[in-house]
């Protein structure tokens, strides 16, 4: 009998199914408890993958609570690629649908956050301008200034304080206060680092990186907050090395 690769995957994630029908070693004898310890393997693989990848949630929930959510999670959600580090892309997404964590309803953006902070360390490597290029500009041709970024900048946004809980878990952060917040991630060497933004700067950011000019940028920006500080936003940008080019348009 053979054993189709659908029904050998669904069994090797899943510890409740019955071993498949048919399968056998490699000396055609029934593969039994080789099988199972294969299969437990699999998964506690998975697990360790999941909790290196999301270290905040980990933590949140506790060991045996994420260890029993990360199973239902692998069950649903295979690995698409051999490579590990890409493994729990959708595992945001399946926490903020989860129902028995619907009372923590943070968990989810802050999962994205470590999502994108995993991105941003493996994005491609990119040469900033040089820091004092801005200053180069002249002051009435900044407002057409077009920027482009790294590939590793990521900007997220949150009705809940994904930064603070971030770095209250893991950077010995404070306290975090109930209050929406936005974030910048930048990685101005090898580690990523996320920055709470200020008011307006979310969408200063999200005009800049759709190819819109900085004067564009700041009146998105003061559009969300009228005492939007561009020169914050700057700073984080040249600081984290975020900024590749500027471009005047005519």
């Amino acid at each position: 009998m053979i054993v189709s690769q659908t029904e050998f995957r669904g069994a090797l994630l899943d510890g409740a199914r019955d071993r498949p029908l048919g399968l056998v070693d490699d000396k055609g004898r029934a593969a039994g408890r080789r099988f199972d310890v294969y299969r437990n393997n699999v998964a506690v693989s998975l697990t360790e993958a999941l909790a290196q990848g999301f270290p905040t949630i980990a933590k949140l929930l506790g060991e045996e609570n994420f260890n029993a959510i990360a199973g239902v999670f692998l069950r649903q959600s295979p690995p698409a690629s051999p490579l590990m580090m890409h493994y729990g892309a959708g595992f945001p997404e399946f926490l903020s649908a989860f129902e028995p964590l619907q009372h923590l309803g943070y968990l989810g953006d802050v999962a994205k956050l470590e999502l994108a902070l995993r991105r941003a360390y493996h994005a491609e490597d990119a040469s900033p301008i040089a820091p004092d290029a801005l200053a180069e500009i002249d002051p009435l041709q900044l407002g057409n200034v077009v920027m482009t970024f790294a590939p590793a900048l990521e900007i997220l946004q949150s009705p809940w304080p994904q930064h603070a809980i971030w770095a209250f878990n893991m950077a010995n952060g404070p306290k975090p206060e109930a209050t929406a917040q936005d974030v910048l991630i930048t990685r101005a060497e090898f580690d990523p680092t996320p920055h709470a933004l200020p008011a307006g700067a979310y969408a200063c950011m999200a005009a800049l990186m759709e190819g819109k000019t900085l004067g564009e940028g700041v009146s998105a920006g003061s559009e969300v907050a009228a005492n939007f500080d561009l020169g914050a936003l700057l700073a984080l940008l040249l600081g984290g090395n975020a900024i590749t080019s500027l471009k005047i348009t005519p």
